[in-house]
C-alpha cells in the first residue's frame, strides 16, 4: 500500500529524518488561517499517490500574496486522474545539493538493496539509464540493526556525512514498517543542515494488519469486495473480463489476450475447486465493471467440476456477452447446460480470446 508525501514524511521524522517544516491542509480556508505563520515563499504539493506530480502540475513554487490563488487553482486540478483533496505545505528550502537515496526489495537478489546518487531530484529511471555508473547499491540484510559503517563508506563516496544517519534510519523504517519500498528524492543538502524534500513510502499489502493498517487504500471497491470472496483479482484497464482457474492458466489467457491485440479488463483467480456459488460471484464481479464487453470464461476441470461451473455462469445472470471454454471433469455435462442456455461453447482457449476479439471490435 502507498503512503501519501505527508503521511511517509511523518514516519520518517518520528525515525530522526530532518524533514521542511509544513502542514496539511484540506481546503482554501484552512490555509488562509494558516497564512500567518508561514514563510513567505511556501511550496504547494498536491497529496495524490501517483509519480511525476511536478511534471503534471501538482507541485507549485509561491509565496504567501499569490497562495490562496495558487492553492485554489490545484484544488480544481486533476493530477494523473487523480483528484485532489488535501495539499502539503512546506517551507520552501534553499537547495545546494540534491542526492537520492532509497531501499527496495531486489527480487533478483533477494535482498533489500540501498541505492544512492549524487544526482537526486530526477527520475531516478532516467539517470540509471543515461548515467548508470552515478548509481551506487548496497545488498544488506534486514537481520541488521543498522547500515555498517563500511556500507556506508561505499555509497557515500565523500558526500556530506550527515547522510549517514539519514540512510540508518530510512533502513529501520523500511525493515520496521515491512516496506517494499523506502526512498527520499530529492534529499538535500542546505544551508541549515540535510532534509528529505520529499518521500515516498510502499508498504507490503501481507503486512497490513501488522501494521495496524484495517483498509486498504490502493485497492478499488471490486479488489475489495474479490478479498472477501477469497478471489485473486487485479483491475486493469481493458474491455475483455477473463475468469480462469490456477494463475498461470489465467496469465495465459491474458497473454493471449494482448497478442492478439486486445486488453484485458481484470486477472481473476477463482481457484480450485469452485463451485456453483463461487463461480456466480465471480461472474458478478466481472461483469460490474462497465468497461468490460465479453466475458472469457477459461476453466480447466480437475478438482473443479464443470457442471457446477455452468450452473454458477447460469444463476449469476450478467448483461455482458460470455464465451466459455470448459475442459475436463465432468465436461460434457457442463457444455450441454450451457449450450441448453444458448451459452457461446468453445474447445480451445485460442477460439475463446479469437471470439471475444471479434466481440470487442
Amino acid at each position: 500500500m502507498k503512503f501519501l508525501e505527508f503521511e511517509a514524511k511523518n514516519i520518517l521524522k518520528a525515525y530522526g529524518v530532518p524533514v521542511p517544516k509544513g502542514i496539511l491542509v484540506k481546503s482554501i480556508q484552512e490555509l488562509e488561517d494558516a497564512l500567518p505563520s508561514l514563510p513567505e515563499k511556501i511550496v504547494l504539493k498536491a497529496q495524490v499517490d501517483v509519480g511525476g506530480r511536478g511534471k503534471a502540475g501538482g507541485i507549485i513554487i509561491t509565496d504567501k500574496e499569490r497562495a490562496l490563488k495558487d492553492i485554489t487553482d490545484l484544488f480544481s486540478r486533476s493530477i494523473k486522474g487523480r483528484s485532489v483533496n488535501s495539499v502539503l505545505v512546506e517551507e520552501a528550502l534553499e537547495i545546494k545539493k540534491e542526492y537520492y537515496c532509497s531501499i527496495i526489495v531486489d527480487r533478483k537478489e533477494k535482498s533489500p538493496v540501498i541505492i544512492f546518487t549524487d544526482e537526486g531530484g530526477v527520475e531516478i529511471e532516467v539517470t540509471a539509464q543515461k548515467n548508470p555508473h552515478a548509481l551506487r547499491k548496497a545488498r544488506i540484510t534486514p537481520l541488521l540493526q543498522n547500515v555498517p559503517d563500511f556500507i556506508l563508506r561505499s555509497l557515500l563516496r565523500g558526500a556530506q556525512k550527515e547522510i549517514g544517519p539519514v540512510i540508518n534510519a530510512l533502513f529501520r523504517v523500511f525493515v520496521e514498517k515491512d516496506a517494499i519500498l523506502a526512498e527520499i528524492n530529492p534529499l538535500v543538502l542546505t544551508e541549515s543542515g540535510i532534509y528529505a524534500a520529499d518521500a515516498k513510502l510502499i508498504i507490503d499489502d501481507n503486512s497490513l494488519a501488522r501494521q495496524g493498517i484495517t483498509v486498504n487504500r490502493d485497492l478499488t471497491e471490486r479488489e475489495r469486495t474479490a478479498l472477501i470472496h477469497g478471489f485473486s483479482y487485479v483491475e486493469l484497464k481493458g474491455s475483455i473480463g477473463v475468469i480462469g482457474n490456477g494463475a498461470g492458466l489465467t496469465m495465459a489467457t491474458l497473454d493471449l489476450i494482448e497478442y492478439s491485440g486486445e486488453k484485458a479488463a481484470n486477472f481473476l483467480d477463482v481457484g480450485g475447486g469452485a463451485d456453483q456459488e463461487r463461480v456466480a460471484h465471480a461472474l458478478r464481479l466481472v461483469a460490474s465493471d462497465p468497461s468490460v464487453k465479453v466475458v472469457v470464461v477459461n476453466l480447466l476441470g480437475g478438482i473443479t467440476r464443470c457442471d457446477e461451473v455452468a450452473k454458477g455462469i447460469i444463476a449469476a445472470n450478467v448483461a455482458p456477452h460470455i464465451i466459455v471454454r470448459l475442459a475436463g471433469t465432468n465436461e460434457k455435462e457442463g457444455k450441454i447446460i450451457l449450450e441448453s442456455q444458448g451459452y457461446e461453447m468453445v474447445s480451445t482457449m485460442e477460439e475463446a480470446i479469437q471470439r471475444a476479439c471479434q466481440v470487442v471490435k
